[in-house]
C-alpha cells in the first residue's frame, strides 16, 4: 500500500507555509494524543502527523520529499543527514522518533518533542528525557490582554513574581521566564476571531443601510473606527481596516482587522412598509435593476 502524502496527513496544501504547517501540527498532534484520544487509530495518527511534520517543518527535508518521496526518509534506509530512528514504548503507546543527527534540534511545533505536548496537557513525563528540561507551567489571560499585552503576578515554589506578558502573544504561545518556560492560554472573544495577527468580525446593516449606503462603527482592538459601506452592499462582503488587528510579537507592524457584513432581515413590518417594499419589486421587475 502507498504511504499517505505528507501534506494530506496535515491537511494542508503544498504551497502552505511554515506556520501554516506549524499550526496543522499542533492541532492534529493534541488531538490524537494517545493520552487524551482512546480511540484505537489515535496512536497511529499521531505518529502519521509527527512523521509528517518532521519532514515539512524542515526546508530542506520538505524540498527532498518534493522531490523523492517519503522514501527518502526510510528508517531502515537513512544515514547521514537523514539520522537515525528511535523507538521506544510510553504507556501502551509504541512510537518512533527520527533524530537528525546533526547540531540543531528538530521544531515540534513548539514543543521540544512531540511527547512534551504530554507534559503540558496531562501532567507526566516525555520518554525522550535524555537531557534536562525547563519545568513548564500555564497561565489563563484574557484576549485583549494578549492583544495589548499585560503583566501578571504568578507564584511558582512559593515565590510571588511578576511576568510580562507582550502585545500579540496567541493562544499556547511560550515564554521564558527566569528558569521556567510559561505557556500562555487564551480566552475567546465574544465578538472577535483572531486568524494570526488579523481579527475578524461580524457587523449587522439593515438592508435600506445596505442598499443606499451608509457610515458605520466598527469595534476594533484599538477602539471604534469609522467605515463607510457603498450603496449596493451584498451580503458577506468583508471589508479590510489596515493596521486594526494585533501588534507583531516580534519587531513592528500589526495585522489587520477584517469586518464581514450581515445584513439583518425585519421580522415584523408595519402595512405601509409592506405596500412600499412591493412598491419597490414591483419596479425593480418593470426596469430590471439587478
Amino acid at each position: 500500500m502507498a504511504e499517505k502524502d505528507f501534506y494530506q496527513i496535515l491537511g494542508v496544501s503544498k504551497s502552505a507555509s511554515a506556520d501554516e504547517i506549524k499550526r496543522a501540527y499542533r492541532k492534529l498532534a493534541l488531538q490524537y494524543h494517545p493520552d487524551r484520544n482512546k480511540s484505537k487509530d489515535a496512536a497511529e495518527k499521531f505518529k502519521e502527523v509527527t512523521k509528517a511534520y518532521e519532514v515539512l517543518s524542515d526546508s530542506q527535508k520538505r524540498q527532498t520529499y518534493d522531490q523523492f518521496g517519503s522514501a527518502a526518509f526510510d528508517p531502515s534506509t537513512s544515514s547521514g543527514p537523514f539520522g537515525q530512528a528511535r523507538t521506544g514504548r510510553y504507556g501502551p503507546f509504541s512510537y518512533t522518533y527520527t533524530t537528525s543527527g546533526g547540531p540543531s534540534e528538530f521544531d515540534f511545533g513548539g514543543f521540544s518533542d512531540p511527547f512534551e505536548i504530554f507534559e503540558q496537557f496531562f501532567g507526566g513525563a516525555s520518554p525522550f528525557g535524555a537531557r534536562q528540561r525547563r519545568p513548564v507551567y500555564s497561565l489563563a489571560i484574557d484576549f485583549m490582554e494578549a492583544v495589548l499585552g499585560t503583566t501578571k503576578k504568578v507564584t511558582i515554589d512559593g515565590k510571588t513574581q511578576t511576568i510580562k506578558i507582550p502585545a500579540g502573544v496567541d493562544d499556547n504561545s511560550r515564554i521564558r521566564f527566569g528558569d521556567y518556560d510559561v505557556v500562555i492560554n487564551v480566552a475567546p472573544h465574544r465578538k472577535f476571531h483572531r486568524e494570526g495577527y488579523d481579527i475578524v468580525s461580524e457587523h449587522e446593516i439593515s438592508f435600506a443601510q445596505a442598499a443606499l449606503g451608509d457610515v458605520i462603527s466598527v469595534e476594533t482592538v484599538d477602539g471604534l473606527v469609522k467605515l463607510r459601506v457603498p450603496s449596493g452592499t451584498q451580503p458577506g462582503t468583508v471589508f479590510r481596516l489596515r493596521g486594526k488587528g494585533v501588534p507583531h510579537v516580534r519587531g513592528s507592524g500589526k495585522g489587520d482587522h477584517y469586518a464581514r457584513i450581515k445584513i439583518v432581515i425585519p421580522k415584523n413590518l408595519t402595512s405601509r412598509q409592506k405596500d412600499l417594499l412591493r412598491q419597490f419589486e414591483e419596479e425593480k421587475r418593470s426596469k430590471s435593476w439587478f
